[in-house]
């Protein structure tokens, strides 16, 4: 079981867009209600501001699980392990608990930007490495030129998305998903259904969605800076949807609403 589906890892907090105080504040509210495991990336912006917050929360470095994402502007040798080096400077930190590539790298040729991240691994700078917004079959490829294990593929991955190619891939390659715009930036709550279903088990429709994706094997990565929400998007573990309210979700994939996609970043891969 990777360091992504053991049970405090599960449930992760991510800090995009938040700077500042907005994210000191953010991230000791996610820390009061138990998160451990918290996430940026070098193109936020905010890894010192970060590093600083979790500083704040007294935490022990043992009890945390930091990730930061490589921006493909450093996919190059010269730049590359410069980079990392930078970015555990600013979360002060010496190794990246999890180290991700942000994006493939621009015209799909990844296997330089993987093997720097191997050198990233193998030198001590990150304990666990993986990637961001792969295809299936770059997923494929990742696993054959890496030799370290892959803990994540981190993917938009919501109830309005269908990803079951993606699901396949993680199974065939060993390679986990974790989602992002795991509410899909609020767009479920536009469909009465999530929320129908939530009062069946006295849970939110935020609640609702984000166990289903649980249940499909796939760890969370949500943010809030309103300190009930965050508590709420923790709070999801202590019930189980059936196999009838999975299949009445699942159908809801069907909706085929995707956030990021070339319009929004114009180097995003040809998604699944």
């Amino acid at each position: 079981m990777t360091i992504y589906f053991e049970k405090t890892y599960q449930r992760s907090f991510g800090t995009f867009p938040l700077t500042g105080q907005e994210l000191h504040d953010a991230v000791l509210a996610a820390a009061e209600v138990g998160y451990r495991a918290f996430d940026t990336a070098q193109m936020y912006g905010n890894e010192a501001d970060t590093g600083a917050a979790l500083r704040a929360t007294g935490l022990s470095r043992d009890e945390l699980c930091i990730t930061t994402k490589v921006d493909i502007a450093n996919f190059s040798e010269e730049a590359f392990l410069p980079s990392v080096e930078e970015s555990l400077k600013k979360l002060m930190i010496d190794q990246a608990d999890v180290l991700l590539l942000h994006w493939p790298t621009p015209g799909g040729d990844i296997r330089l930007s993987l093997e720097l991240l191997q050198q990233a691994h193998d030198r001590g700078l990150a304990r666990h490495i993986g990637v961001s917004n792969y295809t299936a079959q770059m997923m494929h490829d990742a696993r054959a030129i890496v030799d370290a294990p892959l803990v994540t593929n981190q993917v938009e991955f919501h109830p309005l998305l269908n990803q079951d190619k993606l699901l396949t891939a993680a199974t065939e390659t060993g390679i986990p998903l974790a989602s992002y715009c795991s509410v899909a930036r609020g767009e479920v709550f536009k469909h009465a259904i999530f929320g129908e279903i939530g009062e069946t088990y006295g849970k939110s429709a935020a609640q609702v969605v984000l166990r289903w994706i649980l249940q499909k094997g796939v760890s969370i990565n949500t943010m809030s800076t309103n300190p009930a929400n965050i508590a709420a998007n923790f709070d999801v573990m202590d019930f189980t949807l059936s196999s009838i309210d999975m299949a009445r979700i699942e159908d809801m994939t069907r909706t085929g609403y995707r956030i990021v996609g070339k319009d929004l970043v114009p180097y995003a891969p040809d998604f699944d």
